[in-house]
């Protein structure tokens, strides 16, 4: 199962946006920089990550229900769980 090609789009970015926020943090400890600064800039890192994650796991979910429609081997109900579970 690969990410649709609808999710590749905002995922990218959103992990972009994680990388070149992480690249900040990195900065900001280096630089001495207070610890609340590089917490909450930390924190902005982490919904990246979190949003590209429930995105990929939002097309895992509608791939599985169009191919049950269509008859196929839909994903089970175990495989979405761990998935879900991933990002937690």
């Amino acid at each position: 199962m690969q990410v649709d090609e609808e999710a590749v789009g905002p995922v990218l970015n959103r992990l972009r946006r994680a990388q070149g926020q992480l690249a900040g943090v990195i900065a900001m400890i280096e630089a001495g920089r207070d610890c609340k600064d590089v917490v909450t800039q930390l924190a902005a890192v982490s919904r990246a990550l979190d949003r590209a994650g429930f995105k990929i796991v939002a097309s895992g979910m509608r791939q599985c229900l169009a191919e049950a429609e269509q008859g196929g081997a839909p994903m089970s109900e175990a495989e979405l769980e761990k998935l879900f579970l991933a990002l937690a």
